[in-house]
This record gives structure tokens, sequence and C-alpha cells, in this order.
């Protein structure tokens, strides 16, 4: 939980539009051997329900694979969060006739990387191996897909690393003040609770609640695959037979939309610390919007661009309150936010947040300038292509606007979006969006009072 939290402190816009994380002059200066606009990506047929995606590149001989499945933890049960990400750590711990240790023995001999994480809405794969060694890297992951042995021991090991990770993650305010807020944001919707879990939920995941959710939801329905690298067409439609050939051919039910968001005013976790930290947030539009795409440079300007945004030029540059602060633009598929992020000393979090408000009731009011509207456009059109410059990440890139339900020829397309954005438009957003009236805000952490002066 902690890295969503830094993530947006740090690096500002990391969204799956795709940006990359250094400066419009850097950007600039960067010349990828692949640009997005000269990408050929193609939809390769694949069994029905499923959408594959091909990024032939013949460069370097390795192939990267994204697959996305939905499985995320918006499919948990009720009372035991955690089981999407307890599978997701389960998928390289034995398959068919291979257990926990030959199955890794085996990734290990042919150097294939293989990892699994939960979302909420998808459980996400990546698979990465020298094309020479395709065949046996499709042959684990068709393995680890449709027959995952779930042996009681992984299980086990896996539960009390879980458990560790949450006690330790019970002592850093960022990651209590993430968890309260998705709880206080989404209510009874199962975005509510965290991905990783809680410890009760934990404690209570049997052995057949691993086997019945993968059997339920690690299925053909909805999965999105995107390769990139040294692969053909042809090898791919091969290796999704054989991979996906062997899965259910059911869809699981789209995560429902949540009926009501927010939980409107600020909510204070007591904890003596140094520095709490805080979360706030507002609703924002859905990928599908047709204002997510302005709402997303504005976003740029209000808090998304680094040390180029409002809320840094404010909160830190003038006021001194803060190393960091940011947002970003939350797009799952069932609901959407503008969500920030900031820590303070505890005698200035109060004003940190203060400040916060205040410079979003001006950006709603007199919206954006010209020239910071001219800059965003730079800056997150030139960064673009670097978040093409492996095979790892294009696959991984690919994946994301897969998981949007954006068209394969997206890549090629969203520089033109961008800079197709006006004024008008950004500041419609801005005074539709950024409203500190429906601000859901969490403070990990006690604030006090400044100590007064002393008299000279």
């Amino acid at each position: 939980m902690k890295s969503l939290f830094r993530a947006i402190v740090v690096l500002g816009v990391l969204s799956s539009v795709g940006l990359g994380s250094v400066s419009a002059q850097a950007a600039a200066a960067v010349k990828p051997v692949a640009t997005p606009s000269s990408m050929n990506v193609k939809p390769v047929t694949a069994p029905a329900g499923m959408e594959v995606w091909l990024s032939e590149e013949h460069i370097l001989p390795i192939v990267a694979v994204s697959i996305s499945l939905p499985a995320g933890s918006g499919y948990d049960p009720s009372d035991k969060p955690g089981l999407a990400a307890m599978i997701a750590g389960l998928l390289d711990e034995g398959a068919g006739d291979l257990d926990a240790n030959a199955f890794k023995q085996a990734l290990q001999a042919k150097a294939i990387q293989f990892s699994a994480v939960a979302q909420r809405d998808y459980l996400v794969i990546t698979l990465t191996t020298l094309s020479e060694n395709a065949d046996e890297a499709f042959r684990l992951l068709g393995l680890a897909l449709s027959r995952p042995r779930f042996d009681r021991e992984p299980i086990e090991r896996t539960r009390t690393e879980m458990l560790a990770a949450l006690k330790q993650d019970d002592e850093d305010p960022s990651t209590i003040a993430e968890k309260a807020f998705f709880s206080a944001y989404y209510g009874d919707h199962p975005y509510a609770h965290p991905v990783d879990g809680t410890a009760a939920g934990l404690m209570a995941i049997t052995q057949q609640d691993v086997k019945t959710f993968a059997a339920t939801y690690l299925v053909r329905g909805r999965a999105r695959v995107s390769i990139a690298g040294d692969i053909n067409e042809t090898q791919v439609k091969k290796y999704i037979g054989d991979v996906f050939g062997q899965l259910p051919t059911k869809t699981p039910p789209l995560v429902s939309h949540p009926e009501t968001v927010g939980h409107i005013g600020t909510q204070i976790i007591p904890m003596d610390v140094p520095q709490p930290a805080a979360m706030f947030g507002v609703p924002g539009p859905l990928r599908s919007d047709t204002t997510f795409i302005p709402a997303y440079v504005a976003n740029y300007i209000f808090g998304g661009g680094g040390f180029s945004s409002r809320l840094m030029d404010q909160v830190r540059e003038k006021m001194g309150l803060t190393y960091g602060i940011g947002s970003d633009l939350v797009d799952d598929r069932a609901a959407a936010m503008i969500m920030g992020t900031v820590e303070s000393d505890k005698t200035k979090i109060k004003t940190a947040l203060d400040t916060m408000k205040a410079e979003m009731t001006r950006f709603a009011k007199n919206g954006a300038t010209a020239k910071e509207l001219a800059d965003a456009k730079t800056y997150l059109t030139g960064s673009f292509p670097l978040a093409f410059d492996s095979e790892v990440r294009i696959a991984a890139q690919l994946n994301g606007f897969q998981r949007n339900g954006l068209a394969v020829d997206y890549v090629t397309k969203r520089n033109a979006l961008i800079q197709a954005v006006t004024l008008e438009q950004v500041n419609a957003a801005a005074k539709r969006y950024f409203l500190p009236e429906r601000l859901t805000i969490v403070v990990a952490g006690t604030p006090v009072r400044a100590a007064p002066a002393k008299a000279p």
C-alpha cells in the first residue's frame, strides 16, 4: 500500500494513460528506438471473450507479456479480503507436477521472470523471457493458470508473509491513511477494503477458498493480453491457444458501480508521530467519460505535474509546509477519483491541507492559464514515449490501455488527444471536478498547534 502513496507524492502523474517521470526538457532530449506514433500494435485473433495485442519488434531477443484477468480484490468475499492478493502470491508456488521449489527452479533455469499482483479490478501477471526460451515460458504460464497446485505449505507461508507485511504497515502513517481513506470513500463497496486484505480476512481464508476463487475467476472471459518483443503473430496465436485454451470460458461480472462515494469531511486517526500523512480525494471522471482527457490535463496542472504543479508551488515552494504533495486521477472500472497525498510536520499538516483546499477553490473558480496548458501539453506529450523504452514497459502500457477499454490504435492517437484539449475544456473540468466541498480527507497522525513564537 505504501507504493501508491509514495508514487502520487514523488512522481505526480503515473496513471494508465502512460507517462514518464522526467522533466519536459529531458523528455524532449531522449529519442526512443520506437516512438508510440510509429509503433505497430495490432490485435491478434484469440479465443472468444479475450483480447490480445501484439507489438512485434526484433531488435532484442526478448519477449514480454502482460496479462490481466478479472480476478482483482473487488471480487474478494466480504469476510475474506486479501484472497485475490494471496492467489497472486501463490501462482508461482507450484503447478501441475511441479511443486513450489521445482516450479521456481524451472523458471530460474531459463531466466524466466514471472510475477503476479492483485489490483482492485484485475489480477495482473507479467512474464519476461528470452525468445529462445519462449516455449518453456508459456508452458509454465499455462500450468500456473490452468493447473495451480495451491498446496497447504505455500498457502501457510504466503499467509504468514502477508500478515507480517500488514503488521509492518500498521506502523506506517501513509499506509494507515490510505487504507482508512478507501474505507471512508467507498463505504460498503468492494473497493473499500485493502487490496492486501486484513489480518482477520487472511486468517479466515482456507485452501478450498483459494481453489474456488481460482476456478471462478482465472478464466478466459475478459482476459486481456499484451505481448511485445521478438515474437510473431503465428507464435502468439499458438501460445495463446496453448495457455488459455485450457481455461474455463465463463465471464465473471464486472464489479458494480458504487451507489455513493465520498465521506465529506476530515477524519483524524490519532498517532503519536512527528510527521502525519494525509490522503484526500474528490470524485472524478471514468475513463470512458468524454471529460476524462481534459480532467487529466487539469490534474497535471493542479497537482500531477511534480514541481510544476500548483500544489507544489503553493504548499512546498511558497509555504514550506512539505517536501512533497501531489494528486493523480485514479480510474478504476467501477469508479474514479482525483486523489492526492501530503505529508507534513504535525504542527503544519492542518495548514498544508487548508492551503490545498484554498488552491483547489481558486482552480475551480479561475481555471488554468494559457501558459499552464501549453506547458502541460509539452510535458504530457514529450514524456509519453519514455513509457515505451523497453519490451516490458511496452507490454505493461498496452495492457493498461486494454484494461481501460481503449482501442488498439490509442497509442498512436493519444498525444493528438492531449494536443486537442482547449483551455475552455480544462477550465470546465476544473469547475466540475475540483470541488473542495466534496473532499474526503483522512489524516494519520495527530495534528498539534505550533508553539507560539518566543518574544525577543
